[in-house]
C-alpha cells in the first residue's frame, strides 16, 4: 500500500499547486478581460496553469516533479525550459518517456532551420544544445527573449557546453576570447572533455590579443583536452602567423606567447622539475633567444627556401661564403643602426626574443634575400630567384593603428619574419650548403642550431586533419611538410584544393619520412586539386610506394597537368625518387577512389596500381577515360586476377556505350556485392540487344545486392525489361536498386509494380527514384509508388521534369 499512498499524496500536492495558480491566473486576468475590446480571450487550461507555475517554481518543486507519475509527467514536460528539460532527461527515460519529439519541436521554432537531408539525427536534444551553446558564444541568440531560455539559476554556456562535439570557430576568431576568460574556466574545462571536433571557417586577419586567446583555447582543447579533428575550410588569404599557429597547435607543439599567462594545468604536470634540453622550454645557449615551436619550424622551412635557391645559383657561382652577421641580415631584412649599441645579451636577462621598436615590422623575407643578394654577387651571376609572393593584408587596417597598435603587429609579424636559431658564434663562419641543411630533403634541422621537433617537448596532437580550399603558400606548405615528417598520432590527412603545386613533392618526401617512423598511425589519404605537376596515375603511384600501410586513398586532379603534354617546351620531370619504373610493393589498400582529368588515361599504369593492392574492396573510378574499349577490358580483368577482396564497384561519367561486352564480364564477376554505373551511358548503343544480355547476366549473379544505374536513360523500355532479374526462375539476390535520373514514366513504373506483384518477390529492399517523369501524372505515380511499397522500401521525391526536355527527345 506504500506505493499507491505515495502516488496519491504526490497527485494532492499537484492538485493544490493547480488550485493555487489558477485563483491567482483568474484575478490577474479578470481585470484586462473586462477592457478588452475584442472580447475576453479563451482561458488557459487548469492543467496549463499549473504546469506553468510548476515550470517557474522548479528551483523548489524540482525534485518533487521528478517523483510525478509517468501520465502527469509526461504532460509537464513540454512546459519547462531548457535547462530543467535537459535535467529531467535521465528521470524521463526511467519513467518510459522521450523527450526527442519535444527538442525537435524547441529547434524548429528557436533555430529555425532544416537540417540537411543527408543528416541523420539521432540525438535532437544533443544537437539542439549544441547549436545553441554556438549561437550565445557569438551573440547571434537572446536568451532573454524566450522563457525557455532564460532561467537566472544557469548559465547558457556552461550548461550547454557538456552536450557539445563540435564547435565552429568564424571570421575574426569570435568566442576564442570569451572562452579563455576567467569567468568561463569551468566552461572550457567541461569543453576539454567533450569536445572532439574544432572547425574553423572563413577567417579572416585577426590581431595579437585574438591569436593569443586561440592559443590558449587549441593548448586546453587539444593539449589538455579530447579534440582529435581539426578541420579548416574557405579561407582564401591566409595569415601565415595564424595558420601556422594551429597547425604546430595540432602537431602537439606548445609554448605561451609573448607576455602570455603561464599553463596551469602544464604547471601543475611539471612542478618541482628542473628544466630539460629535451623540452620545448629549450635554451637556445645563454646568448640565444627562446623560440616557440612555430618559430623553430618556420626557421627550418625558411633554411629549406635558402636551400633551393642555392641550388638555383650553384650552376654559375662557387658556394658563397656568408658570415653570422650577413645570415642575420638575410632572414630580418636588414642591419638596425640602433642594434649595434645594444649591449649583448647576458645569460641572467630574461628569455625572450629582443627586437628593437624602430625595426620594420613589414620588411618581407623576400626583398631582404634580393637585397642581400645583390650586394653579394655580380651582375653577371646567375638570376635571381623570383621573390616570395606574399598575401597582403586588409586595406584601411594600416593607417587605423596607433603606435601601440604598430608595436603589437610586429610582434604578430615576428612569428613568420624569422631569425634562423641557428646562428654560430661570433667570428665563425657557415656555408649556404650548411644553412640549408635543415631543410626536408636534408639533414635534421638540429644541424642549424635548431632543436628537432622530436626532441622539443611535445603533447597530445589531432589524429585528423582537414584543410579544405586553403592556399598554401610556401611557408604554410613547407611548414605543413616539416611537421607530417614527425607526426606519427596523425591517422586522416584531407588536403583538398589547396594550390600544392610543385608543393606536392616536399608532400611526398614528408609521408615518405612519416612512413619509416615508428609508430606512424595514417591510413587514410584525401588529395584533390584543380592541377597536379604530376599525371594523377604517377601521383597515386608515388602515394602508395611512400605510404605502403595506407588503407584508404581518395585523390582527385581536375584539369591535366602539363607532362600529360610532351609538346609544352621547358617541361622538367619530377625528382628521379619520386617518379621510378621499378615495381610498387605489395600495399595494404582498402578503398581507393580516383577522379580522372580530361584525357585517355594509359591502362597500364593503372593496372600497376591495382595488381599491387591485393587487398582492395572499393574501387571508384571517376570521369575516366581509355584510349580503346580493350583497355577497359584490361583494367577489369585486372581486377578479376588480382583483386580476389574486391566488393563494391563505382564508375561514374564514364562513356561505356562502347564497352558493352566489358560490362557484361562485369556483371558476371561472382565476387562483387555492389556495382555502380552512374551516368554512364550504358543503353545509348543496342539497347534492345544489351539489356536482355544484361538481365541474363544479372539472372544467373547470386552474390550480387547492390545496382546503381542513374542517369543512364533506361527509360520505361529498359525498366520493363530490368524487371525479369526478380522472375521466378531468377537466382539473382538484388536487394538495392538505383534507377534515379532515367527518364521513367508512370505507367511505366505502375507496369514494373504489377510485374513484381505478379511474380510474387518479397521484400528486396530499397529502390531509389530520383528526378523521374512522375510528375506527367501523378495519380499513376502514387499508385504504382502504393503498389511498390508493399515490395520495397521507396525512396523518392517531387521533382519537375519539364527541366529535362533534352532528355526527353534523345530517347524518343
Amino acid at each position: 500500500m506504500a506505493a499507491p499512498e505515495a502516488w496519491r499524496a504526490r497527485s494532492c500536492w499537484f492538485c493544490e499547486v493547480a488550485a493555487a495558480t489558477t485563483m491567482e491566473a483568474t484575478s490577474r486576468e479578470a481585470a484586462p478581460a473586462k477592457s478588452s475590446a475584442s472580447g475576453p480571450s479563451a482561458p488557459p487550461a487548469l492543467f496549463e496553469l499549473c504546469g506553468r507555475a510548476v515550470s517557474a517554481h522548479m528551483g523548489v518543486l524540482e525534485s518533487g516533479v521528478w517523483a510525478l507519475p509517468g501520465p502527469i509527467l509526461q504532460s509537464i514536460l513540454p512546459l519547462l525550459n531548457i535547462y530543467y528539460l535537459e535535467r529531467i532527461e535521465e528521470t524521463a527515460l526511467k519513467k518510459g518517456l522521450s523527450t526527442q519529439a519535444i527538442w525537435r519541436r524547441l529547434w524548429d521554432e528557436l533555430m529555425k532551420t532544416r537540417p540537411s537531408s543527408l543528416e541523420s539525427v539521432t540525438c535532437w536534444r544533443a544537437k539542439f544544445m549544441e547549436a545553441f551553446f554556438s549561437h550565445v558564444l557569438r551573440g547571434t541568440i537572446d536568451v532573454s527573449s524566450d522563457r525557455r531560455l532564460c532561467d537566472q539559476r544557469f548559465s547558457p554556456l556552461l550548461h550547454s557546453s557538456r552536450h557539445v562535439r563540435q564547435l565552429t570557430i568564424c571570421n575574426m576568431l569570435q568566442g576564442a576570447t570569451e572562452l579563455v576568460a576567467e569567468p568561463n574556466r569551468r566552461v572550457l574545462e567541461t569543453l576539454a572533455s567533450s569536445l572532439h571536433t574544432l572547425k574553423f571557417r572563413h577567417l579572416l586577419f585577426s590581431d595579437v590579443a585574438a591569436q593569443q586567446s586561440l592559443r590558449q583555447l587549441l593548448h586546453q582543447l587539444i593539449h589538455h583536452g579530447a579534440v582529435s579533428q581539426v578541420s579548416l575550410y574557405s579561407w582564401p588569404v591566409p595569415e601565415s602567423a595564424l595558420f601556422i599557429l594551429i597547425l604546430t597547435m595540432s602537431a602537439g607543439f606548445w609554448q605561451p606567447g609573448p607576455g602570455g599567462p603561464p599553463c596551469r594545468l602544464c604547471g601543475e604536470a611539471s612542478r618541482g622539475r628542473a628544466p630539460s634540453r629535451d623540452e620545448g622550454s629549450l635554451l637556445l645557449g645563454s646568448r640565444r633567444p627562446r623560440r616557440d615551436a612555430a618559430e623553430r619550424c618556420a626557421a627550418a622551412l625558411m633554411a629549406s627556401r635558402r636551400k633551393s635557391e642555392a641550388k638555383q645559383s650553384a650552376r654559375a657561382t662557387p658556394a658563397t661564403r656568408v658570415t653570422r652577421r650577413s645570415t642575420q641580415e638575410l632572414t630580418t631584412g636588414g642591419t638596425d643602426p640602433k642594434r649595434e649599441l645594444l649591449p649583448p645579451a647576458t645569460s641572467h636577462e630574461a628569455p625572450g626574443p629582443k627586437r628593437p621598436p624602430s625595426a620594420p615590422a613589414t620588411t618581407s623575407f623576400a626583398s631582404a634575400s634580393s637585397s642581400t643578394s645583390s650586394k653579394r654577387a655580380p651582375a653577371s651571376s646567375a638570376p635571381q630567384p623570383k621573390p616570395l609572393k606574399r598575401f597582403k593584408r586588409a586595406a584601411g587596417k594600416k593607417g587605423a593603428r596607433t603606435r601601440q597598435g604598430a608595436a603589437v603587429e610586429s610582434e604578430d609579424l615576428y612569428d613568420f619574419v624569422f631569425i634562423v636559431a641557428g646562428e654560430k658564434e661570433d667570428g665563425e663562419e657557415m656555408e649556404i650548403g650548411e644553412v640549408a641543411c635543415g631543410a626536408l630533403g636534408g639533414s635534421e634541422p638540429g644541424c642549424l642550431g635548431l632543436p628537432a621537433l622530436e626532441a622539443a617537448q611535445r603533447f597530445r596532437s589531432i589524429s585528423t586533419l582537414e584543410l579544405f580550399t586553403v592556399p598554401l603558400s610556401t611557408e604554410a606548405a613547407l611548414t605543413l611538410c616539416h611537421l607530417l615528417s614527425s607526426w606519427v598520432s596523425l591517422e586522416s590527412l584531407t588536403l583538398s584544393y589547396n594550390g600544392l603545386g610543385s608543393n606536392i613533392f616536399r608532400l611526398l618526401d614528408s609521408l615518405r619520412a612519416l612512413s619509416g617512423q615508428a609508430g606512424c598511425r595514417l591510413r587514410a589519404l584525401h588529395l584533390s586539386d584543380l592541377f597536379s605537376p604530376l599525371p594523377i596515375l604517377e601521383l597515386t603511384r608515388a602515394i602508395v610506394r611512400a605510404l605502403p600501410l595506407l588503407r584508404v586513398l581518395s585523390i582527385r586532379v581536375d584539369h591535366p597537368s602539363q607532362r600529360d603534354n610532351p609538346a609544352v617546351p621547358g617541361n622538367a620531370g619530377p625528382p628521379s625518387h619520386i617518379v621510378g619504373d621499378e615495381e610498387i610493393p605489395e600495399n595494404c589498400l582498402e578503398q581507393l577512389e580516383m577522379g580522372f582529368p580530361r584525357g585517355a588515361q594509359p591502362a597500364p599504369l593503372l593496372c600497376s596500381v591495382l595488381k599491387a593492392s591485393g587487398s582492395l574492396q572499393q574501387l571508384s573510378l571517376d570521369s575516366a577515360t581509355f584510349a580503346s574499349p580493350q583497355d577497359f577490358g584490361l583494367v577489369l580483368q585486372t581486377l578479376k586476377e588480382y583483386n580476389l577482396t574486391l566488393k563494391r564497384l563505382s564508375f561514374h561519367d564514364m562513356n561505356l556505350a562502347d564497352c558493352q561486352s566489358e560490362v557484361l564480364f562485369l556483371l558476371q564477376n561472382l565476387t562483387l556485392q555492389e556495382i555502380t554505373f552512374s551516368f554512364c551511358r550504358l543503353f545509348e548503343k543496342r539497347p534492345a540487344q544489351f539489356l536482355p544480355e544484361m538481365v541474363a547476366a544479372m539472372k544467373g549473379n547470386s552474390t550480387l545486392k547492390g545496382l546503381r544505374l542513374p542517369g543512364n536513360r533506361l527509360g520505361n523500355a529498359g525498366l520493363l525489361a530490368l524487371a525479369d532479374v526478380f522472375s521466378e526462375d531468377s537466382s539473382s539476390s538484388l536487394c538495392q536498386l538505383d534507377i534515379s535520373s532515367n527518364c521513367i514514366k508512370p505507367d511505366g513504373l505502375l507496369e514494373f509494380a504489377k510485374r513484381l506483384e505478379r511474380w510474387g518477390r518479397g521484400a528486396f529492399g530499397h529502390l531509389r527514384l530520383f528526378q523521374n517523369w512522375l510528375d506527367q501524372d501523378a495519380v499513376t505515380a502514387r499508385e504504382a509508388i502504393r503498389r511498390l511499397r508493399a515490395t520495397c522500401h521507396v525512396v523518392s521525391d517531387s521533382w519537375d521534369s519539364s527541366q529535362a526536355f533534352a532528355d526527353y527527345v534523345s530517347t524518343m
